[in-house]
């Protein structure tokens, strides 16, 4: 038994329209899960058959535009991290505060003092293990924190290419673009592959943020081409898991993408997509606190429920 946590960034649950490429782009394993619906603000808040769709609040109550730095930080320790600060932070964990946090409350660090078998399935380029000295540079991103406070290897090309990561933007294109000798792979062949990964652990991330660039980029085009492929990668992890035994979780940190009028981030909910064991259970934990704050202690009551791993 075990949780693949996708962490989509910039994904928000606006109202169907015209200005919301979730509403526009097909999406046919989101709109299976939602029978026949599409990933909106509509949408939210119902147990499915298969699914479950929780809109959590992102500001944290705190004023301003909610940003990825105290975002992520939240999902990924369990505390409100914009009122730990007493603002929202941009981009990278820069800050001493959010670095002890994440150091002391990290989602990997926690799990593993229990007991539990926790991996970051991203591959990472060259150029950060060249960089990587156990120094801490300013551009690492939460995840990457996580990964290394709780004293995590990272997994690389080599990795990659023997099927056992799979990179940031599911089928490698953007490495292509850069350069590298690297195969393009379908979302559904990323999908396998991840889903292969997490048979061997309890908690698997994985960090997929082309979605939040999309949504800067206010481009319908780029936006279409990311939400298509997120979905297909998506389904193919639905049809590969076992729902019998594993539960999928689907959460973002900020709204963005969902509303194209604007480049900047939405005070927007977002979603919480789960899937396979126990959904409609995690779902009751996150109706509790229906913000970031608490994917942490539903991932924990979710394995207080399934001890048997």
């Amino acid at each position: 038994m075990s949780i693949i946590f996708l962490f989509i960034d910039g994904v928000g649950l606006a109202p169907a329209g015209e200005n919301n490429p979730f509403s526009i782009a097909a999406t046919p394993c989101l709109s299976g899960l939602l029978e026949g619906k599409k990933l909106t603000l509509e949408a939210a808040d119902k147990i499915y058959d298969r699914a479950a769709l929780l809109s959590l609040d992102a500001t944290l109550g705190v004023g301003g535009l909610p940003q990825s730095a105290t975002g992520q930080a939240t999902l990924f320790t369990g505390v409100n991290a914009a009122r730990v600060l007493g603002f929202h932070l941009r981009g990278f964990p820069v800050n001493v505060k959010l670095r002890k946090l994440l150091a002391e409350k990290g989602m990997f660090k926690h799990f593993l003092e229990q007991g539990r078998r926790c991996t970051f399935a991203n591959a990472y380029r060259p150029e950060f293990f060249r960089h990587f000295t156990g120094k801490i540079r300013r551009t690492y991103s939460c995840s990457t924190l996580i990964n290394y406070y709780a004293g995590l290897s990272f997994r690389g090309l080599e990795e990659m290419l023997a099927g056992q990561a799979v990179y940031m933007d599911i089928t490698n294109e953007v490495l292509q673009k850069a350069g590298y000798d690297v195969p393009l792979i379908s979302p559904q062949e990323a999908g396998k592959r991840l889903t292969a990964i997490s048979r061997d652990y309890d908690l698997t991330l994985y960090e997929h943020f082309l979605t939040d660039r999309a949504g800067h980029s206010n481009d319908y085009a780029s936006a279409e081409k990311v939400i298509r492929t997120f979905d297909a990668f998506l389904g193919e992890i639905v049809e590969t898991m076992d729902a019998e035994r594993d539960l999928l979780l689907v959460v973002s940190d900020h709204g963005n993408l969902e509303d194209l009028r604007t480049k900047e981030h939405t005070q927007n909910s977002v979603p919480a997509l789960i899937v396979g064991k126990g959904n409609e259970e995690m779902a009751k934990v996150l109706q509790k606190k229906k913000d970031l704050t608490g994917i942490l202690p539903a991932i924990e009551a979710w394995f207080e429920q399934n001890p048997y791993l």
